[in-house]
C-alpha cells in the first residue's frame, strides 16, 4: 500500500488503487445496475484507462464528465487519473448555451456523458465523446460509443503510473455570474484528518451520497469513502422517499445531502417519515447552502442530533463545521474551524477585525485551489484565501456566515445581507423558503425584494410585519413576489441572477 500511494499519489488513482489492495472483496459501489467491489472498480478503470489510451487520451489532456451519480462516473474518474489526465466535473442542471460556453473555454479531450444530456451537446465542438449511461437506445441522438463497451474490449491488468498526477476542476455554481473551473491539485491526509476532526465518520460504515458527485461536496465524500473502505451507495437521481428508502435498505450509518434535500424529504407526509427506519444513521452531513431558518432544528427534532453542516467554498473547500451541539445552541451558525483549519475575519484594511464584528472570511487549510482554468484566482492575505462570503465570530468561537460579499445591498445608507432576512421569512409558519435580492430604487438606491413560497395564502402585510417584528425597520421588504418555486441549480443554491 506504501508504494501504491508512493507511485500513485494520494489522489483518487493511490486512493482507490489502495483501497482495493485493503478490501477487495468489500462492496465499494452499489448502485442501480447492482454492486461493485472494490477490486472491480479497480479493474474496471484499469480497462476503461486503456481504452482512453488507446483512443488518444494522454497526460495532461482534460475529460469531461456530464454525468449524475452513478458507477460510470466513478469509472471515467479514475481512469483519467490513471492516466494522469484532469478531470473536469460539469453541472448536470447547465442549460445548453452554459455548456457549451464552458467545453469552449476548457477543451475537452474527452466527454463522458450520459445519454440523457446528448441534445445538450449536439451543437457542442467535442474532441470525441463516449456515454456512460442509457435507459434505451435512442437512434440518431446517442453515440453508439459506450464505456461499457470501451471497457469490454480492453485488458483490465495494472497500468504503470504517470509521471503526472490528475487534478480536478469542479466548476463554481454560477448563482451570480458565469461558472469558472476551480481547479484542485490532490490533497494529503492531512485535508482529510482535518474534517474527520469534527466530521464522524468511520472506517468500514455504507454511506448514500445523495448530494451531486459532481460538486465539491458530493466528491469530497467519493474520496473519504478511499480513505475508509466505505460502501458508498448511489442513486441517479434524488427524490425524497426513495432517499429515506435506499438509507434504510441499505442500512446506511451516514447520509450526505444539501439543505434543499432535508427541505423537501421534511415536506413529506407525517406518516411518510415515520415509515422509514433511520435509526443506524451515526451522521448526517450537509453542505452546499445555507440551512434556512430553523432548518437544523426541524431536522433533528425529526430524525435525531446526528446533523453535521460544513461550510465552505469551490475555492477553499472546508471552512467550518457546526456538530449537533452547536446546531442545538446556534443553529444558524457554521460552527468552529476543524484541526489545522485557520479562518480569519478581516476588515476593509485586511486587519483582523474585533469578535462579533462582521468582516470578510479567510480561510487557511490543505485544500486551498489551485487557481482558475480560465485565468486568476481568488484574493489571498497572509497565506489565507477569501471565500468571498462575509461572517463574524461569536464569543463561543462560532462562526456565522451573513452573506456573499458582492450581495450586499445597501438602502438608504444602510447595509443589509437578504440572508438575514430570508432565514426570518423562513421561520413563518407558512413559508416554505424564501429569497431576497435588491433591486433599483429610485429614493434609496436599492430598495429590498423577496420572493416566497408558501404552503398557504398569506397576505402581504403579514409578511412585512413578520420581519419587521423580528429584524430592524430597513430590512423589512419592500416588495414581495409569491412564487411556486426558487430558481436553484443541482446542488441546490438559489439562482438569484435568474430572480433579478
Amino acid at each position: 500500500m506504501a508504494l501504491t500511494l508512493n507511485d500513485w499519489g494520494m489522489g483518487v488513482a493511490g486512493g482507490f488503487r489502495t483501497v482495493a489492495l485493503r478490501y477487495p472483496d468489500r462492496p465499494g459501489i452499489i448502485d442501480e445496475l447492482g454492486t461493485l467491489t472494490y477490486a472491480q472498480v479497480h479493474r474496471r478503470s484499469n480497462a476503461l484507462a486503456r481504452a482512453m489510451r488507446d483512443r488518444g487520451i494522454r497526460e495532461g489532456d482534460a475529460v469531461a464528465i456530464l454525468c449524475r451519480n452513478h458507477r460510470g462516473f466513478v469509472d471515467a474518474t479514475l481512469a483519467a487519473a490513471k492516466l494522469g489526465a484532469d478531470t473536469l466535473y460539469l453541472n448536470t442542471a447547465f442549460a445548453g448555451p452554459q455548456l457549451r460556453a464552458v467545453l469552449e473555454r476548457e477543451r475537452p479531450a474527452l466527454v463522458v456523458y450520459d445519454a440523457e444530456f446528448a441534445d445538450l451537446l449536439a451543437d457542442a465542438r467535442i474532441a470525441q465523446r463516449v456515454v456512460a449511461w442509457s435507459d434505451e437506445p435512442t437512434p440518431g441522438k446517442v453515440s453508439e460509443a459506450t464505456l461499457e463497451a470501451w471497457m469490454a474490449g480492453a485488458v483490465d491488468d495494472d497500468l504503470e503510473a504517470p509521471a503526472r498526477h490528475s487534478r480536478a476542476v469542479i466548476l463554481t455554481s454560477g448563482t451570480t455570474g458565469d461558472p469558472k473551473g476551480a481547479a484542485r491539485s490532490e490533497a494529503g491526509i492531512g485535508a482529510a484528518v482535518s474534517m474527520l476532526s469534527r466530521l464522524p465518520l468511520r472506517e468500514g460504515w455504507t454511506t448514500h451520497i445523495a448530494a451531486p458527485l459532481f460538486h465539491t461536496w458530493g466528491f469530497a465524500h467519493l474520496a473519504f469513502a478511499m480513505l475508509l473502505g466505505s460502501t458508498v451507495v448511489l442513486t441517479r437521481r434524488f427524490d425524497p422517499e426513495t432517499c429515506l428508502e435506499t438509507v434504510q435498505d441499505f442500512e446506511c450509518q451516514s447520509l450526505v445531502v444539501i439543505p434543499v434535500m432535508m427541505q423537501r424529504i421534511l415536506l413529506l407526509p407525517a406518516a411518510r417519515l415515520s415509515a422509514y427506519d433511520l435509526s443506524r444513521v451515526r451522521a448526517v452531513a450537509t453542505s452546499g447552502s445555507a440551512l434556512p431558518g430553523d432548518l437544523a432544528l426541524r431536522w433533528m427534532d425529526r430524525f435525531g442530533d446526528t446533523l453535521y453542516n460544513v461550510y465552505g467554498s469551490t475555492e477553499v473547500a472546508y471552512a467550518s463545521i457546526a456538530t449537533p451541539t452547536d446546531l442545538r445552541e446556534a443553529p444558524n451558525s457554521a460552527g468552529r474551524p476543524p484541526f489545522g483549519t485557520v479562518v480569519r475575519i478581516l476588515g476593509p484594511d485586511g486587519f483582523e477585525v474585533a469578535q462579533g464584528r462582521p468582516g470578510r472570511i479567510f480561510v487557511g487549510n490543505g485544500l486551498l485551489f489551485d487557481g482558475y482554468t480560465g485565468g486568476g484566482g481568488k484574493e489571498v492575505v497572509d497565506g489565507l484565501m477569501s471565500t468571498g462570503d462575509v461572517g463574524r465570530f461569536d464569543a463561543a468561537g462560532r462562526l456565522y456566515v451573513e452573506g456573499r460579499d458582492d450581495e450586499m445591498i445597501v438602502s438608504g445608507g444602510e447595509n443589509v445581507f437578504p440572508q438575514e432576512i430570508e432565514d426570518c421569512l423562513a421561520r413563518h409558519p407558512a413559508v416554505v423558503e424564501a429569497a431576497a435580492i435588491g433591486v433599483a430604487d429610485p429614493d434609496y438606491g436599492q430598495r429590498l425584494r423577496a420572493f416566497v413560497v408558501l404552503s398557504r395564502p398569506v397576505p402581504e402585510s403579514e409578511l412585512r410585519d413578520w420581519v419587521r417584528n423580528h429584524l430592524a425597520g430597513f430590512k423589512v421588504p419592500r416588495d414581495f413576489v409569491f412564487v411556486q418555486e426558487l430558481p436553484r441549480n443541482a446542488t441546490g443554491k438559489v439562482l438569484k441572477r435568474d430572480l433579478a
